[in-house]
């Protein structure tokens, strides 16, 4: 199961996911988006079904988590990669109405995702693991609005707490401690910032912006048998920016 699946990262690991043989539950808002890619999967002989909705909706992210049992017989992964945020005013500055939004789609996102999708791993015996999509705001402050640097850091505890209380069903859980990469979100604010291009990555080693489907190849690897004893972690895959 992949959230924020239209585009940017979600979209690059449903395309990943399902060339390396996963059979892939796409979640986003755009309906019609999610239908074309799950199509051109299908036309690769890949599997895909989608599920539109909006993961600050509990029902949704509840009935994305059923079709995914029904359609493949388990949710064996979970790609909890919706997210938003923005480069804003100052902390004192910004409307509620923004830290609203930020805190719902960042942090009750990962959250509703969490509550459906762990009983249903929970309940069959291969448990399965999950990887939630946190930033390198999840670390510092990045210059990114003050909300979305709290509702990273959020969804790096939240995924340190899964990861403890359901280690003895067999799950593991990971945040991905995200840096700068050209989605669509990312490719908006430069064109309301021009100079946020040179900001975003200048305190890394690569100074480049990631392609979306480095990170997915990223979480691929969270969510394979090949990271078997990899849990509780915030994975970097952010150019090197925190190791300076």
């Amino acid at each position: 199961m992949i959230t924020g699946a239209s585009s940017g990262i979600g979209a690059a690991a449903a395309r990943h996911f399902a060339a390396e043989g996963a059979a892939v539950m796409l979640m986003a808002r755009r309906k019609d988006r999610l239908e074309e890619l799950a199509e051109e999967i299908r036309a690769a002989d890949g599997r895909a079904e989608t599920a539109p909705g909006d993961v600050t909706d509990s029902r949704a992210v509840e009935d994305a988590v059923a079709r995914t049992v029904a359609a493949f017989g388990a949710l064996d992964g979970a790609f909890n990669n919706a997210g938003w945020g923005a480069v804003g005013p100052l902390l004192h500055e910004t409307d509620d109405a923004v830290f609203d939004r930020i805190m719902d789609v960042n942090v009750r996102g990962v959250w509703n995702c969490l509550k459906h999708q762990l009983p249903a791993m929970v309940a069959q015996a291969s448990g399965g693991a999950v990887v939630n999509t946190s930033s390198t705001a999840g670390r510092f402050a990045t210059g990114a609005i003050a909300p979305y640097v709290a509702a990273k850091h959020a969804v790096v505890g939240l995924s340190r707490v899964a990861a403890a209380e359901y280690e003895s069903h067999g799950i593991r859980v990971n945040a991905l401690v995200v840096g700068a990469t050209r989605t669509e979100l990312m490719e908006s604010a430069i064109r309301d910032i021009p100079e946020l291009k040179q900001a975003a990555v200048a305190r890394a080693i690569q100074r480049r912006f990631a392609e979306p489907v480095e990170v997915a190849r990223a979480a691929a690897w969270l969510l394979s048998d090949q990271a078997s004893f990899v849990t509780g972690g915030a994975v970097p895959v952010d150019g090197g920016v925190g190791a300076v």
